[in-house]
């Protein structure tokens, strides 16, 4: 019992003295689902529930939970949170809930991150009852954690799981392209204020998940943030430092759109050829695509692309950027190849 750091040595619950422990940046990220009907679906995206406003009301509940979380479970240390970000996606039959909490301090917050995922799944279970009293809160769990002596953790069935699958249900030629991600990490980013209000539906955003992780790529997201909050969520999803993020969205001439710029103020290095090659696609077939913006480079040892907002543009990504991903990747690690 003594070997326990939430018990004394009579087998007493107490709170860990963390004041030896140094001040280190800690950030945690957590998920779960809320499984609804496909009705509730389309009512939260239309902003026609009963109780309306229903995902930002959601986000602020659970900041605010996160914000709570030692006057909710009793061991847990009062800390100076310096973030908490709240974002959902949508299934046919489910909204998930992915919360990113971050601080600088002397002990983690996965607990904060669990927290406001918790909160802001019962939350969403009471805008919704009126409609699906039997929706059902799935899966709150705990996908990354960084700092401290322990540094990196990752969830291990999210960096494995979908690597297995495809080395059992595809052929050689498959499983040797799932080896290019394998054991690798990235994030996907959807800069839309639509699909972020719930009014439109993300059509990039799924694509490149799924072929990602077709590649072997254990993959956060997609991370969907309002074109003007892009800045604060390309910087989330960097936090974790995967290997590579792909955004999607915001890269046109309009006035809001601000993706190339909040890109290029994370970036140490340009990759101007990239990006350069994912417009040249475009263009010759659709002569808009001149138009995009975007750019390419790298954070630390971390890849960043800029996509367009649109199905096209994300599939012109992808056919320019798979051949290169090998190599690229393993430059950036150090060698010319990856083992």
């Amino acid at each position: 019992m003594s070997e326990l750091s939430h018990v004394d040595r009579e087998g007493r619950a107490r709170m860990v003295d963390v004041s030896a422990k140094a001040d280190t940046a800690r950030i945690a990220v957590a998920s779960g689902e809320l499984v609804t009907t496909a009705e509730v679906i389309r009512l939260v995206r239309a902003d026609d529930m009963p109780k309306a406003d229903v995902l930002s009301t959601a986000r602020l509940a659970g900041i605010n939970g996160a914000k709570k979380t030692s006057e909710l479970i009793p061991l847990c240390h009062q800390l100076a949170l310096s973030s908490v970000n709240v974002s959902f996606g949508f299934t046919d039959t489910s909204i998930t809930i992915e919360a990113t909490a971050k601080t600088k301090g002397p002990t983690g917050v996965e607990m904060e991150a669990l927290t406001a995922v918790a909160v802001a799944g019962l939350t969403l279970h009471d805008m919704i009852k009126a409609v699906d009293p039997a929706a059902t809160l799935n899966g709150v769990r705990l996908l990354t954690k960084d700092g401290g002596k322990r540094g990196h953790w990752e969830r291990p069935e999210a960096a494995h799981a979908d690597h297995a699958g495809h080395q059992h249900s595809h052929g050689a030629e498959e499983s040797a392209k799932a080896l290019l991600g394998n054991g690798r990490t990235a994030a996907v980013v959807v800069a839309s204020t639509g699909v972020a209000a719930g009014t439109r539906v993300d059509t990039t955003g799924p694509v490149l998940v799924k072929w990602l992780e077709s590649l072997g790529f254990s993959v956060r997201g997609p991370l969907v943030h309002a074109d003007a909050d892009i800045s604060f969520g390309l910087s989330d999803a960097l936090a974790t430092e995967p290997t590579l993020v792909i955004s999607t969205g915001g890269t046109g001439a309009s006035p809001t759109d601000a993706t190339p710029e909040a890109t290029l103020a994370l970036l140490d290095r340009e990759l101007p050829g990239v990006a350069d090659a994912i417009r040249q696609r475009g263009t010759a077939k659709f002569p808009l695509a001149a138009l995009s913006r975007g750019v390419a480079g790298l954070a630390g040892r971390t890849v960043i692309v800029n996509l367009p907002g649109s199905p096209g543009g994300v599939k012109d990504g992808i056919a320019v950027l798979e051949p290169l991903l090998e190599h690229l990747l393993a430059q950036v690690a150090g060698g010319g190849t990856h083992d």
